[in-house]
């Protein structure tokens, strides 16, 4: 008989409770992913029941109000804290979002908390970005021109130009589309992800770029673009209200009217 057992370091444990709420009623229980790579033992969820009158008014607030207060080991990412930087993006009540910009009082129920799915994790909340970032540098994230810059000025382009870059520079590579995607997760040493794949079509419907042939022959594969097939999680959690996928497909009709 076959026997299937979970890999290591997957089976979660009841982990430590904390309560400094100290009898407030405008209170909210937090359930906190917690895992040391250092101390051998499994993944734990942490219970932490704080007075919501003593930290700010956003899920990032309460995680530093803890580990200021609580528990100082607690590892984290966070920098702009303006919805900015994507540093501080995590699974936040089964949803990938920025922790910085999601409201406490958005969520009814205790909070769950954990690192962004299907992604090794460093500790705690900290998920390894590296091979996301390889990903990203793989596409070549610069404009290519085999023209000389003009002396003392920019590229300068249409406003029409301009406008078709909307929806796409805006993104802050923090990962929340890539790590909800289905395809993803089982291909995300192959399938470069929505992420990526937006960025390259930033760079693709430049008008001061001249490698869209490069670029687009260098997509055109099964598994780097081809494994989407619009589920549009990535679209649905995308903090800064992003499409990934209709970048994607854009790609894939560019490649189509190309060929023919």
């Amino acid at each position: 008989m076959a026997e299937f057992t979970l890999p290591k370091n997957s089976k979660l444990t009841k982990g430590n409770e904390y309560d400094i709420s100290g009898g407030s009623k405008n209170v909210k229980t937090f359930f906190i992913y917690r895992w040391n790579p250092d101390d051998g033992n499994q993944p734990s969820i942490d219970k932490f029941t704080i007075d919501l009158d003593k930290c700010g008014p956003m899920v990032l607030d309460a995680i530093i109000y803890i580990k200021n207060e609580i528990d100082s080991s607690l590892t984290f990412r966070r920098s702009c804290r303006e919805g900015i930087c994507g540093s501080c993006a995590m699974n936040i009540d089964g949803t990938n979002t920025l922790a910085c910009t999601k409201s406490i009082k958005s969520m009814r129920k205790d909070v769950k908390i954990y690192p962004l799915p299907h992604m090794k994790v460093k500790k705690d909340l900290v998920a390894d970005m590296k091979k996301f970032y390889e990903q990203y540098s793989s596409i070549k994230p610069w404009l290519t021109s085999n023209t000389a810059p003009p002396s003392n000025k920019e590229r300068l382009q249409s406003k029409e130009d301009r406008e078709k870059l909307d929806g796409l520079y805006e993104c802050i590579l923090c990962a929340c589309c890539s790590t909800s995607c289905p395809s993803y997760w089982w291909n995300g040493d192959k399938y470069l992800g929505p992420a990526a794949l937006m960025q390259s079509y930033r760079w693709i419907a430049d008008s001061r770029d001249d490698a869209t042939d490069e670029r687009l022959e260098e997509l055109n594969d099964s598994f780097k673009l081809y494994r989407c097939h619009t589920i549009m999680n990535c679209a649905k959690t995308c903090p800064k209200g992003l499409n990934p996928a209709k970048a994607i497909s854009e790609i894939k009709k560019l490649i189509v009217t190309k060929d023919v």
